[in-house]
């Protein structure tokens, strides 16, 4: 239905999507704390097979399961900010979540990628296992709480201010 801001999705269609939001980002989550233990358990054995048992392991699902994760959830994610009265750059909470979200799958891509098939050491894999769960964790809470305020555009129309009201 159109309105004013733009449309709107019925009922049971934006049901669905938040359905397909909150589970490709629990998926999300789960594979990055797999991600985490499976790097963890290599660091702190001494059996080799272990090691590479674990990282073998991170090779099968953590690149292309995390990713396919981070797409859906900004696919469905636009598709609810789009049609909902948060937007996508009307709530600084909706604006650091597309941002994280977007941040998080090019570095899937660019960095994690390239890590894990080149991860000799299982240490090199530290960053990615305690940034990537903060940062969605800040999502979820940025999610529930909904902090800061409204952005709103300069005069000029041409830069993005916090509007403290």
């Amino acid at each position: 239905m159109a309105t004013g801001q733009g449309w709107r999705l019925g009922a049971r269609t934006r049901k669905w999507y938040l359905v397909g939001h909150l589970v490709s980002a629990a998926a999300w989550f789960g594979l990055d704390l797999a991600l985490g233990i499976l790097a963890v358990t290599a660091m702190v054995t001494d059996d080799p097979a272990v090691i590479t048992t674990s990282l073998h392991a991170l090779q099968f699902f953590a690149v292309w399961p995390m990713f396919a994760a981070s797409v859906l959830t900004l696919a469905t994610g636009t598709v609810l900010g789009l049609s909902s009265r948060y937007g996508l750059v009307r709530y600084w909470w909706v604006v650091a979540k597309l941002a994280v979200n977007v941040l998080m799958a090019v570095l899937i891509l660019v960095a994690l990628r390239p890590g894990i098939d080149a991860a000799g050491n299982p240490a090199d894999l530290l960053p990615p296992v305690v940034v990537a769960p903060s940062l969605l964790l800040f999502s979820y809470l940025a999610t529930v709480f909904k902090p800061w305020g409204r952005v709103r555009r300069t005069p000029a129309g041409k830069t993005l201010v916090r509007d403290t009201a």
